[in-house]
């Protein structure tokens, strides 16, 4: 099963790196995907290529679909609604953070789902569907990390929130 970055021209990959770098180490089948299967530009400055276009994506084989935020326009649109509304029916992990969250609530993902939108917390886990704050992209990994079932033991999870989120050097 795959876990899909839907990454566009001005996304935020500073609020996706540590979810990328932990499903990296955990050896899962990572692909980024644009909407035309054409390299983006990040709000950051830096090129990134993608390994296919969102359309010849086997949904069959989608485990979790990831948004980052950033300048949304170019992905805010009937397609992807359509996509997103496809995965939720199919009960996939949809996970977004920052702008990415209004994707979700624009295509109607978010309709009796409690999320950023509907409550004053950074990060919210309903219903097969993660959403967050900018702010909280630690705990938007590690929570994304958690429900793909990437840590090994308790101990894991643990001493990961101590180096990620309290800044705790590892012995």
């Amino acid at each position: 099963m795959k876990d899909i970055f839907l990454v566009y021209n001005k996304s935020c990959f500073y609020e996706i790196v540590i979810l990328n770098y932990f499903l990296n180490f955990s050896h899962c089948d990572m692909v980024f995907c644009s909407l035309d299967g054409k390299p983006i530009k990040a709000m950051e400055g830096f090129s990134v290529n993608v390994d296919m276009s969102l359309m010849d994506l086997d949904k069959e084989q989608i485990r979790s679909f990831i948004i980052p935020g950033g300048n949304i326009s170019e992905i805010d649109n009937a397609d992807v609604k359509a996509y997103l509304q496809d995965l939720k029916e199919r009960d996939v992990l949809i996970a977004a953070i920052c702008a990415g969250v209004d994707v979700l609530d624009n295509a109607g993902i978010l309709r009796d789902v409690k999320s950023t939108h509907s409550t004053n917390e950074d990060l919210v886990n309903d219903k097969n569907v993660i959403t967050a704050r900018a702010n909280a992209y630690v705990d938007f990994a590690i929570e994304v990390a958690k429900k793909l079932d990437l840590f090994v033991s308790e101990e894991d999870l643990q001493e990961t929130i101590a180096f990620w989120k309290h800044y705790n050097r590892v012995q």
